[in-house]
């Protein structure tokens, strides 16, 4: 059996001394998966993916995407159309920098993730909840949007 002497440094310690780049990994959690956790794993990829990995999971994945979180991301040039609701247990065991919940029912349901360097929660009105028009409900959904650049986008790049 061989073993690997890695002189005291970690994985991604040795990548950057070989001159690769190492992006930080964030999991970004919710309970459907369908649209403040897409939105803003789309929103890290579109703005921070030179630096960070990003996936998305939700403790009770839907069926889908929902479509007017896919239509407002569109129309700031961010393309979350061929996301799909994933469940979070298979990122249990995966080494994570972050791990965010965006949702006070998903930070309640959450385990622990023992990957982890670091767990928080930055919490977001649902927008499935909008009623009214459509022209209403978009409203909804673009105020979310824009609340998860500002403030979600921000906590994660200070950490970069």
């Amino acid at each position: 059996m061989s073993r690997v002497v890695t002189n005291g440094c970690s994985h991604r310690r040795r990548l950057a001394m070989a001159g690769r780049t190492v992006k930080k990994r964030v999991l970004i959690l919710c309970t459907g998966n369908s649209c403040r956790s897409q939105m803003a794993e789309g929103w890290v990829r579109h703005l921070l993916g030179d630096r960070w990995e990003v996936a998305s999971a939700g403790t009770q994945p839907a069926a889908s995407v929902h479509p007017l979180a896919v239509r407002v991301m569109s129309e700031v040039g961010v393309d979350i159309s061929e996301a799909r609701p994933k469940h979070w247990a298979p990122y249990l065991d995966q080494r994570w920098d972050l791990v965010v919940t965006v949702c006070d029912a998903a930070r309640e349901s959450c385990p622990l993730f023992p990957g982890a360097s670091e767990q928080i929660h930055v919490s977001f009105p649902d927008p499935v909840s909008a009623v009214g028009s459509d022209k209403e409900q978009l409203v909804v959904y673009r105020a979310v949007r824009d609340d998860i650049r500002e403030r979600l986008v921000s906590e994660i790049a200070k950490r970069s």
